[in-house]
């Protein structure tokens, strides 16, 4: 039986509030003087949080700050919550907003970008202060925070957009709410016909496990179909805690996903995301994505190559059980999307057959069927279907197919 994992500074705390997660959000650690008490550092290293802290806030719960190891100044958990100075560099291709999400927002805290999906930004609050966020414009800025007047126009927003089939609630993080806010929007949304499904982003179980109680779950439990993807990027961060909040939700029914980001310094090693997948399948969490770190200010530090992302997909695909192996992504600057990154294993089509590379680089070929034709036609039920069809497929012209199928043929 493993223990609790426990900074030195809090062993005077009990076991009743350390586990109470409000007394976790109380306790973060927010300022220099405050991370003083766990960690010795040298002057101009405090001098760098400083300034740091003045630009992007410092929040750090007592839980995580007790996995970081204060004698190691590269430790992976560390990075990713203490200030550095290197956040205070602009490279120029860096943004404020690099996926657009307030271009795509046709009302306050909605974001609508694919055509039958939204994201539903409820909160700017988090329990921790990710050094690599993507939303350091928004996150933690009390006055930035979503009022209930705003949650009632997004959700008249999706009442209005019938297209709208899957809504991803997230922010800040959705469980910093209280449960009675957060049953209210889930009973509005399940209550929206056209609403199929809805999804959670949270990282709580990563950074706060102690927020995922037997009420929480209770809650969660009643308004199915519910997905929930959370946010571990090094195996260090899967614990006896955090192990006991994923299997609480997992006995609840709930599916779960993971989201990385790939992080220099952290994760960009092959062998350190092979053993994070191993963690989360044991732990019923399904790899979701790998995201390639995005193009915020503040981030420069953490950015690795994509040929690195692409290297470690490579130990991955074939080295592991097919549903451990996550999407590598890169959410496209300036609202393009998501757009999937793979290694090269078509190498060629051609008229009857198409030539194919595997995970041990053996170059093997499929043939394709002689004179193949699709049955697909406007006579299909389906195919009548415009709710089925016209929001999702993008027609391409006949110059556009011609144009994508020369590309496919001289694929190397």
């Amino acid at each position: 039986m493993e223990n609790t994992i426990k900074h030195v500074f809090y062993n005077n705390v009990s076991k009743e509030l350390w586990n109470d997660w409000h007394w976790q959000m109380q306790n973060r650690i927010r300022s220099v003087e405050d991370l003083q008490k766990l960690g010795k550092f040298s002057k101009n290293r405090l001098e760098e949080i400083k300034k740091a802290t003045k630009e992007f806030p410092m929040s750090i719960t007592p839980y995580y700050a007790s996995l970081i190891d204060f004698n190691e100044p590269e430790c992976p958990i560390g990075l990713q919550a203490i200030p550095n100075s290197s956040e205070l560099i602009e490279e120029e291709f860096e943004m404020v907003d690099p996926l657009a999400e307030e271009k795509d927002s046709p009302v306050p805290g909605i974001t609508h970008r694919y055509p039958n999906r939204v994201l539903f930004y409820v909160t700017s609050e988090c329990s921790m202060y990710c050094r690599h966020c993507t939303r350091k414009r928004k996150v933690g800025e009390v006055e930035e925070n979503c009022s209930k007047n705003q949650w009632l126009q997004g959700l008249e927003y999706i009442k209005k957009t019938p297209e709208v089939r899957d809504v991803l609630i997230s922010g800040g993080d959705p469980f910093l709410l209280s449960d009675e806010n957060l049953e209210f929007l889930l009973k509005e949304l399940q209550s929206i016909a056209h609403v199929e499904i809805v999804r959670i982003g949270t990282r709580v179980p990563v950074v706060m496990p102690q927020r995922i109680t037997t009420k929480l779950v209770e809650i969660l439990k009643k308004y199915q179909p519910l997905w929930l993807n959370t946010h571990f990027n090094h195996p260090k961060e899967i614990t006896v805690e955090s192990r006991k909040a994923l299997r609480k939700l997992a006995n609840a029914g709930i599916p779960l996903g993971n989201q990385s980001v790939l992080l220099r310094g952290v994760n960009d090693c092959s062998v350190i995301m092979k053993k994070l997948v191993h963690k989360l399948v044991k732990n019923r969490v399904r790899p979701y994505y790998i995201y390639q770190c995005d193009l915020s200010k503040g981030l420069s530090h953490f950015r690795t190559s994509v040929a690195k992302g692409l290297e470690i997909m490579e130990h991955l695909r074939g080295h592991t059980s097919g549903f451990a192996v996550p999407t590598y992504v890169i959410d496209a600057p300036g609202g393009g999307g998501k757009i999937p990154v793979m290694p090269n294993y078509l190498l060629s089509i051609q008229e009857n057959q198409v030539v194919l590379r595997n995970f041990e680089g053996i170059i093997t070929s499929y043939q394709e069927p002689i004179n193949y034709q699709s049955k697909c036609s406007e006579k299909c039920n389906f195919c009548k279907d415009k709710k089925l069809c016209s929001a999702d497929v993008v027609e391409l012209s006949g110059k556009e197919k011609e144009l994508v199928s020369k590309e496919l043929k001289h694929v190397n």
